[in-house]
C-alpha cells in the first residue's frame, strides 16, 4: 500500500512539473492593476506631480480637467461631502492621470481617495476610498485572482456538481444537504468580494462560518448517524470517473489560465534563498519585487524547495513555474489523501464509496479550485491535516504532520492539543510522544534559519506581523472598535482548542475530524485577516465529519490503522 502511494505521489509530481513547465508566461499589459502586486509582478507607472493648471506635452487633458473628471466619481463625492476642504492633487501616471484627494498638510496630511483618469477620453478607470484605498486585494479587479474560476457559469456549474451526487430525494431533510448548501453558500460572499463590496461579503461570510462551526462542534460532541447511502443516485464508478476528469481539468486550467499571486511567489523566493544559503528571515527578502514574503514558517519554503530546484527562480514574477507545480501537487495530494482516508475509515465497498466521495468533493468544490488557480500555498495545510488523520494511530506521525503544518502557516497549530490526544487511547503516553515530536520538529525546522536578530526578529517578521496586520476581510477589520470583544473571542477559541482535546474522552476518527474543523474555524473567526483560501484548511475535516455521519458504519479497525 505504502509503495503504491509513494509511486502515485511521484506520478502526480511528475505530471505537475511537466504541466508547470508548459505554463505560459502572462504578457504584461500597460498599467493593468490586475497584473500588479499582490496579483502579479508588473510595476505600476511612477507618479509625477504636476501643477494643478498644467497641460503636459502630448496630453489631451489638463490637470484641472482630469481633476474635474475625478470629482465626478462616487469615492470623491463621499469624501468631499464629509470633508469639503479636502484638496485634489494631480499626478501623471504613465499615459494617464492619477488624482489624489488629500486632507491636511505636511505631517498631518491624509489621503482620502484617488482616481485614475484616462487621458484620451476622460473616462474613470478606477476610483477608491475607504477600505479599498489601502488594500489592493479589496478592489475586486477583474481577473486578478484565479481568473476563469470566477466565471459565474463555471462557479455555479461546479457548485451543482459538488452537491448533486449526494442529494437524496427520498430524505430531503437530512443534515448532509444543509452542510453542502452551507459550503457552496460561501460563493455568494465571493461574488460580492469580486464586486469590491467588502462589507457585504464579510456579512455573508460570518453566518456561513458560524453554521459550519456549530455543526462541526455538534458532530464532534454528539454525532447523529444519518440514514441512507452517501451517494444515493450516481454510482461510485461514475463518481470516480468524474473525479479523474476533474483532476485532469484542474491541471489544464492551471496551465492555461492562472497566475501566481504573492503568496506563491513568496514560497518560491524563500526556497531559492534557502538553496543559495541566504538568510530566510534577514535582509531584503525579494530585491526588486514589491513583496513581503518572509511571513510564513520555514516549512512553507522547504515545501517549495523541490519545485524551485526543478524550475529555478530567475527573479521574474511572471515566470514562476515552480509555484504552479507546487500548487498542483498540494491540491492533488489532498485529493489522493482523502481517497486513502475514506478507504481506511470503512471496510469494503463502503470504504471505496467514502474515499471516492471525499476525493470527488475536494475536486469539485469551487473554493479548492479557486485556491489552486491562484497558486496559493493553503492546500499544503489541507494535505498535512489529512495526513494527520491518516496517521491517527501513531502519535509520532500525527505529531510530525501537525508540526509541519504549523511551521508552514501558524494558524494550523490550533489543532495541536486535539491531535495530541487523538482518539483518546493511551492519553498520557500519546500526549508526551506527540509533544516531544512536535517540539523537536519545530526546533529543527526553525533553528537553521534564526537570523542575527535572534528569535525576536523571527517573531517580528512572521507571527508578529501576521497577528498585527490590518485587513477589511473580517468583522474585526470592519469594526476596529470591537478589539476588546476580539480579545475575548480569541480567548474562547483557545479554551475551545484545549477543551475538545479532552472532551469527549473517547471519540471516533470522524469525531476527531469534526472537532478539528471546529477549532480551525473558531481560530479563523477570531483573526483580523481572513480570506477565501483559508476554507481549504478546514474543508477536509468538515467533509470527513459530515460524510462520516451518512451511509455506513465506521470500520471497527479504523482507530487502530495508520499510514
Amino acid at each position: 500500500m505504502l509503495a503504491a502511494v509513494i509511486a502515485g505521489a511521484r506520478s502526480i509530481a511528475s505530471l505537475a512539473l511537466l504541466a508547470a513547465a508548459l505554463a505560459p508566461s502572462v504578457a504584461a499589459a500597460a498599467d493593468d492593476p490586475a497584473l500588479q502586486p499582490p496579483f502579479g509582478g508588473q510595476q505600476p507607472p511612477p507618479l509625477k506631480r504636476v501643477a494643478s493648471d498644467a497641460r503636459p506635452a502630448g496630453f489631451e487633458l489638463s490637470a484641472g480637467e482630469a481633476t474635474r473628471f475625478a470629482r465626478t466619481s462616487k469615492p470623491f463625492g463621499e469624501e468631499l461631502a464629509a470633508e469639503p476642504s479636502a484638496r485634489a492633487v494631480p499626478y501623471l501616471r504613465g499615459e494617464n492621470w492619477q488624482i489624489e484627494l488629500v486632507s491636511g498638510r505636511g505631517e498631518d496630511s491624509e489621503r482620502l481617495a484617488f482616481a485614475v483618469v484616462e487621458d484620451a477620453t476622460g473616462d474613470l478607470r478606477e476610483a477608491w476610498n475607504d477600505q479599498q484605498l489601502g488594500s489592493e486585494l479589496a478592489r475586486g479587479y477583474d481577473g486578478a485572482i484565479a481568473q476563469t474560476v470566477n466565471s459565474p457559469w463555471l462557479w455555479i456549474g461546479l457548485s451543482l456538481l459538488f452537491c448533486l451526487p449526494f442529494v437524496d430525494p427520498r430524505r430531503p431533510f437530512r443534515l448532509l444537504h444543509l452542510d453542502l448548501l452551507a459550503l457552496v453558500g460561501l460563493g455568494a460572499s465571493l461574488a460580492l468580494y469580486n464586486q469590491a463590496e467588502i462589507t457585504a461579503s464579510v456579512a455573508l461570510t460570518l453566518p456561513v462560518l458560524g453554521y459550519l462551526l456549530g455543526r462541526s462542534l455538534w458532530t464532534g460532541l454528539r454525532p447523529q448517524p444519518q440514514s441512507g447511502p452517501l451517494v444515493p443516485i450516481v454510482g461510485v464508478r461514475v463518481l470516480a470517473i468524474l473525479a479523474l476528469a476533474l483532476g485532469a481539468g484542474r491541471i489544464g486550467l492551471n496551465v492555461a489560465d492562472s497566475r501566481v499571486i504573492d503568496v506563491g511567489v513568496a514560497g518560491v523566493v524563500g526556497a531559492d534563498r534557502i538553496a543559495d544559503g541566504e538568510e530566510l528571515y534577514g535582509g531584503e527578502f525579494s530585491p526588486g519585487l514589491d513583496l513581503r514574503g518572509d511571513v510564513y514558517g520555514p516549512a512553507n519554503y522547504l515545501a517549495y524547495a523541490p519545485f524551485e530546484q526543478a524550475f529555478s527562480w530567475e527573479g521574474v514574477w511572471e515566470e514562476v513555474s515552480a509555484a504552479h507545480a507546487a500548487a498542483i501537487v498540494f491540491d492533488l495530494l489532498s485529493a489522493v489523501g482523502l481517497l486513502l482516508l475514506g478507504r481506511r475509515l470503512r471496510a469494503g465497498p463502503e470504504g471505496r464509496a467514502l474515499g471516492v466521495a471525499l476525493a470527488f468533493a475536494w475536486l469539485s468544490y469551487p473554493f479548492t479550485l479557486y485556491t489552486m488557480n491562484a497558486n496559493a500555498n493553503d492546500s499544503l495545510v489541507a494535505a498535512l491535516g489529512i495526513g494527520a488523520l491518516l496517521a491517527v494511530r501513531s502519535a509520532p506521525l500525527r505529531g510530525a504532520a501537525v508540526a509541519v503544518a504549523a511551521l508552514a502557516k501558524f494558524g494550523s497549530a490550533a489543532t495541536a492539543p486535539l491531535f495530541a490526544t487523538g482518539t483518546g487511547e493511551r492519553r498520557r503516553r500519546d500526549i508526551a510522544i506527540f509533544s516531544l515530536v512536535f517540539g523537536l520538529i519545530s526546533i529543527g525546522l526553525f533553528a537553521p534559519f534564526i537570523p542575527d536578530g535572534g528569535v525576536a526578529e523571527v517573531y517580528e517578521r512572521t507571527f508578529g506581523y501576521q497577528a498585527s496586520r490590518s485587513s477589511p476581510f473580517s468583522l474585526w477589520g470592519q469594526a476596529p472598535s470591537l478589539e476588546p470583544l476580539q480579545a475575548v473571542a480569541r480567548a474562547l477559541a483557545v479554551l475551545l482548542a484545549v477543551t475538545v482535546a479532552f472532551v469527549p474522552a473517547r471519540r471516533t476518527v470522524f469525531q476527531l475530524a469534526a472537532l478539528a474543523a471546529a477549532v480551525t474555524i473558531a481560530v479563523q473567526l477570531t483573526a483580523t485577516h481572513w480570506f477565501y483560501f483559508y476554507v481549504v484548511w478546514f474543508l477536509p475535516f468538515f467533509l470527513v465529519a459530515s460524510f462520516g455521519e451518512t451511509g455506513g458504519e465506521e470500520h471497527p479497525d479504523a482507530q487502530a490503522r495508520s499510514v
